[in-house]
């Protein structure tokens, strides 16, 4: 609560016609050992003028010579100012007292009743404060959001690149290793003289294309660099995947008119869809205990629509609500990376997850995508022997 002294006055607007009225209103203030500075107008155009000046408070009169209260009140409204308003007057309906309250006015009192005006005037400024300083705590805190926000965006970014990076350097580096010694290990077990050197030289062929299947499981998990061949051919291949190793059936839905646009998307947009897929069905393994997977992939309307669906047990509201489910708020700030996001909804019949993203930009008509990749096929391997 801000106190008023001789270095910092009450400053007071007071609309009134009447000197006498505005001099007896100052004294009952002064009486009570406020320390006040104080301007007194009687017109609309002194009182515009009036406030593009800072003011504590605004005591209006409600008669004035072709004004009112509520006039100045809708005045002070459109000025875009946030200064407490009382109203005092010589005689106030009812009705108009509740209209002048439902319209911002912080009080209203009778002229014979001055009494109370020192009280009502504290009380509509410290109300004021208090409003003042909830809406900066509101300000700020939507700005600490939206910061917040900005951090998670630029992990998932720097995480991706991270992956990239390191996909890269397994490929060029560990992938062409390992796969230049199991071609020395094969050329070592043709040529070998004995049935001992054969079976270790084999062994260890075997062991390194083990290796080489590693290394190509961690590089895609890192970068699925199937997606070079559109969303559409990643999500198949994410698809077979998932039914060969789980047992569940995967069933991708896209419609046909949508295909070469669904292969040329903006960037940024297949990676998103595709990890939001790959969470989806992870989490599916974990916890659903489903027998069948649905992927809807469609583009209507400039808006990219993924739906991952399971017939399984569902996602209770204690689940949905846990303090550390870091994956569903993955999903949510990896969807906004691109401007999209994420909807969940689950319950006995199973568990619903859909990633909208408005695609700004509406592609051109670009060739048709390749033909999709065969089941078994892996798109990150380096060859085979």
């Amino acid at each position: 609560m801000t106190f008023f002294t001789a270095e910092r006055p009450l400053r007071l607007l007071h609309l009134e016609d009447s000197e006498l009225d505005h001099e007896l209103t100052l004294a009952h203030l002064r009486r009570n050992g406020m320390v006040l500075a104080a301007l007194r107008v009687d017109s609309e155009a002194d009182y515009l003028r009036a406030l593009d000046q800072p003011w504590d408070v605004i005591v209006s009169d409600y008669n004035l010579p072709g004004f009112s209260g509520l006039v100045a009140l809708d005045l002070l409204k459109a000025h875009g100012r946030d200064v407490p308003f009382v109203i005092v007057s010589g005689e106030i309906g009812e009705d108009t007292a509740v209209e002048a309250m439902r319209n911002g006015a912080s009080d209203y009192l009778l002229k014979n009743n001055l009494a109370r005006l020192e009280p009502a005037l504290l009380h509509a400024i410290e109300a004021a404060e208090t409003r003042r300083a909830r809406e900066r705590a509101d300000r700020e805190l939507g700005a600490s959001k939206q910061r917040l926000h900005e951090l998670a965006q630029h992990l998932q970014t720097s995480v991706e690149m991270e992956r990239a990076a390191i996909a890269r350097e397994i490929h060029d580096d560990v992938g062409g290793s390992l796969t230049a010694l199991k071609f020395d290990l094969a050329w070592i077990a043709r040529h070998a003289g004995t049935p001992e050197v054969v079976a270790r030289a084999s062994g260890a062929l075997e062991t390194v294309s083990l290796a080489i299947e590693a290394s190509q499981r961690i590089m895609h998990n890192l970068r699925p660099a199937i997606l070079e061949q559109g969303l559409v051919a990643a999500l198949q291949w994410m698809a077979a995947r998932f039914e060969r190793r789980t047992g569940v059936a995967c069933a991708l839905r896209t419609p046909q008119a949508a295909l070469a646009q669904l292969h040329h998307l903006p960037a940024g947009v297949p990676l998103v869809a595709y990890r939001t897929a790959q969470e989806a069905l992870t989490n599916i393994t974990k916890h659903a205990q489903a027998s069948r997977v649905e992927i809807d992939l469609a583009l209507a309307g400039g808006v990219l629509s993924l739906e991952v669906s399971d017939n399984g047990r569902g996602l209770s509201q204690d689940d949905l609500a846990k303090a550390r489910s870091f994956g569903i708020r993955g999903l949510h700030e990896r969807a906004g990376t691109v401007g999209g996001w994420v909807d969940l909804s689950s319950g006995p019949g199973g568990t619903t997850l859909i990633l909208s993203v408005p695609l700004h930009d509406a592609p051109e008509a670009p060739p048709e995508p390749p033909p999709p990749l065969a089941e078994a096929e892996d798109p990150t391997g380096w060859g085979d022997l």
